[in-house]
């Protein structure tokens, strides 16, 4: 009885103590545990990570650059004939139109006569050159260049770019905005869509700014199995900025004038040395690895429109990526390559059989 009385009154002295010490600690002073303090019976909830990641935006691409344009949607639609035009040698014209970004856009269509390939006639999606669109004309632009394709044996469909003639839709140039692109990317959907057309068979050809919208689609879309080039404006961005001025009979239309591309893309994004990134990004130049076929480019040495170095650059740098590139110079010879026509559109058609027959 008297140990159990001693041992109640030393530890009612002890927690006496020991509350009289807490209370000479401040209130705001940290309480610290020593090394070889350890927590018995306590659950810490566990986690995935040590640390809340901070969300990062990611960068939208231009809509101008592949990589977007790669991620658009061109269905195109059925070809709807307007009415016949006079025949060809060998094939049937037609004035006929098909959808783009729900606009209308008129072409002319040919059709070869005869006995149809098994699986159906190649085709060629023919893009033109700059032409002021408020005096472009269906009919009457680029007929001796579509007649030789056409008399070939090919289905040939020459679009007529929005804001072109009857086409629906604003005519706002084709290198600093997509409208032009969507248009041929949505004929090479809707040819594949002509019963007598091969759609494992589609090739292109383009003239001049004709030929800078083939090189873009050849690096968007695999559909499109070969392409030719006459006098295209198929330099890197940088290039066009830098080292393209036009000493011809160039005429800007009413819808290219104004504050260009050249000075509102500098002005949101720097120069090409500021800002490589995105010039790249735009330029179909970076992504020549990814050509959809073959190309042949046909220039004339005394082109005061487009400098032959353009296509001399495309050839290096498309053989540089492993690709075929054939590329054929007209000395003396200008924009349209007129001096040389009949040479370069048969050297032209031969190559489009040796991939499409």
């Amino acid at each position: 009885m008297k140990k159990t009385l001693l041992v109640l009154i030393i530890t009612t002295l002890v927690i006496t103590a020991c509350a009289a010490q807490q209370a000479r600690v401040p209130a705001n002073t940290p309480i610290r545990l020593t090394e070889t303090a350890t927590a018995t019976n306590t659950f810490i909830p566990t986690s995935t990570h040590t640390s809340t990641p901070i969300p990062t935006a990611t960068p939208i691409p231009h809509p101008m650059s592949i990589v977007a344009l790669r991620a658009g949607n061109y269905p195109g639609s059925e070809i709807t004939i307007v009415k016949e035009l006079s025949k060809g040698l060998n094939y049937r014209r037609y004035y006929a139109y098909y959808l783009s970004e729900g606009l209308k856009i008129y072409a002319l269509l040919t059709i070869p006569e005869g006995d149809m390939p098994e699986g159906g006639w190649p085709a060629i999606v023919f893009n033109h050159g700059y032409i002021p669109p408020d005096v472009y004309r269906t009919t009457e632009r680029y007929i001796a260049y579509v007649d030789e394709i056409a008399k070939a044996g090919y289905v040939v469909l020459r679009i007529d770019y929005r804001g072109h003639d009857a086409s629906e839709g604003n005519a706002t140039g084709a290198y600093g905005s997509t409208g032009y692109q969507m248009d041929v990317l949505n004929a090479v959907a809707s040819i594949k869509q002509l019963p007598e057309v091969n759609p494992e068979k589609i090739g292109m050809w383009g003239h001049s700014m004709g030929g800078f919208l083939t090189l873009r689609t050849m690096v968007i879309s695999k559909d499109v199995k070969v392409g030719v080039i006459w006098a295209g404006v198929v330099a890197s961005y940088p290039d066009l900025l830098y080292n393209w001025r036009r000493t011809g009979s160039f005429t800007p239309s009413p819808s290219s004038r104004g504050v260009g591309w050249r000075t509102t893309w500098i002005e949101d994004f720097g120069t090409p040395e500021e800002n490589p990134v995105f010039w790249d990004s735009v330029s179909a130049t970076s992504y020549l690895t990814d050509l959809s076929g073959p190309l042949e480019l046909h220039h004339g040495t005394e082109d005061e429109d487009v400098p032959l170095e353009f296509s001399i650059r495309l050839a290096e740098l498309a053989r540089d990526a492993g690709q075929t590139a054939n590329l054929y110079t007209y000395e003396g010879d200008n924009h349209n390559i007129s001096a040389n026509f009949s040479t370069a559109m048969r050297r032209t058609i031969e190559f489009f059989d040796s991939y499409l027959k």
